[in-house]
């Protein structure tokens, strides 16, 4: 059991007792969070970036930690999130291993990490504990939330929980509701972790862990982040060397060889325990759920949230998070009265388009950005 925790990383408490949506409380619960960037006089230039399920809130270098970030060519002075007009925060959402409170945390009470006793999490729970972040450092208003990914879920929910505190906001590759085929797959992540006996009903250390579990689960993963077309343009048939693997069955393409060095890193980086609840979290997220609406009527959901203006941006080969998706959280919030864009980005790289093809999300983002700051 370990948490992964970046240099110049601040923390901020959760109230305490902090109490879940599914039942369980936390005490003595904390958030990791990072800053860029100054709140100005006005305090009304405050950016809140919300993560995927795995990264930190190190999203960018700084003084205090001048390592590259995960978004490191879309945060930072003149870029497209620029730092020199806005002050950025990013949190590391509850739940995760890099120095929010989570599963692999220590209970102070029992003086043990959680484990499985760490109370069922929801990303409704995630969003109120990134506002938790936000009392804490005495902001009373954003001028944009952006949410990636799992953070586009946390995002709406904020939204939805918070009505009036964000002026604007920006989901990138995210959804309003788990769909099936994403929740097959991750069904699948968690059940690698679960059969390999080194989990133990989440009772591992380091010298007895489930790493074969991780593999896979992160092997299964990061084919869904990409899409056939990325793969079919990056490897081929281009086979190892013929001496790479003398194993039966054994690694024979480049392919294999790529996802096998993406699983060896993440193994060492994140928690197994941590990955199944946020995981699952992902699952049960519906915006209809929070406003009693049908299930079937996401549209209706979130035209209930009172916005000023949105950009919500999709990649056209996402298979996770799929453009259509991208389209609903944009009529959505059209509907409810939000100046909206909706842009379908021709990226062939998939759901981790955002990450990786900065020319093409940067800009729009820019512009947004730039829109918002020029208006009265």
């Amino acid at each position: 059991m370990s948490e992964f925790i970046s240099t110049g990383t601040r923390f901020a408490p959760l109230p305490s007792p902090f109490v879940f949506k599914r039942g369980g409380s936390l005490n003595a619960g904390r958030m990791a969070f990072e800053t860029w960037g100054a709140l100005n006089a006005s305090k009304n230039n405050a950016v809140l970036i919300l993560t995927g399920l795995s990264p930190s809130a190190h999203a960018a270098s700084s003084a205090e930690n001048p390592e590259k970030g995960w978004w490191e060519a879309m945060v930072g002075p003149g870029k497209a999130i620029d730092t020199t007009v806005w002050h950025v925060i990013c949190v590391n959402t509850l739940g995760s291993c890099k120095g929010s409170t989570g599963p692999a945390s220590t209970d102070s009470a029992t003086g043990e990490a959680y484990r499985l006793q760490f109370p069922d999490l929801a990303i409704e729970d995630c969003a109120r504990a990134a506002k938790a972040v936000l009392n804490h450092l005495g902001i009373e208003s954003l001028a944009c939330l952006v949410g990636n990914s799992m953070g586009g879920m946390v995002a709406l929910s904020f939204l939805q929980q918070f009505p009036l505190f964000t002026r604007s906001h920006v989901n990138v590759s995210g959804s309003a509701q788990a769909l099936p085929f994403s929740i097959a797959i991750r069904s699948l992540q968690r059940e690698a972790i679960r059969l390999d006996p080194h989990w133990n009903q989440g009772r591992y250390d380091r010298a007895d862990y489930p790493r074969n579990g991780m593999r896979i689960a992160r092997k299964l993963g990061v084919v869904t982040y990409r899409s056939a077309m990325e793969w079919d343009g990056r490897f081929g048939r281009v086979r190892l060397n013929s001496e790479a693997s003398q194993e039966r069955f054994g690694m024979e393409f480049e392919v294999e060889s790529y996802l096998e060095a993406h699983a060896e890193r993440f193994v060492d980086q994140f928690d197994p325990n941590c990955y199944l609840y946020l995981s699952r979290a992902m699952d049960w997220f519906d915006v209809c759920q929070s406003c009693a609406r049908d299930g079937d009527d996401v549209v209706g959901a979130l035209a209930t949230i009172p916005l000023q203006r949105a950009l919500v941006l999709g990649a056209t080969t996402d298979i996770l998070f799929p453009l259509h998706q991208q389209q609903q959280i944009a009529d959505g919030l059209a509907r409810g009265g939000a100046k909206t864009r909706f842009l379908a980005l021709d990226s062939h790289q998939g759901h981790d388009a955002f990450l990786v093809d900065i020319d093409k999300f940067a800009p729009p983002i820019r512009q947004f950005l730039d829109e918002l700051r020029n208006l009265p």
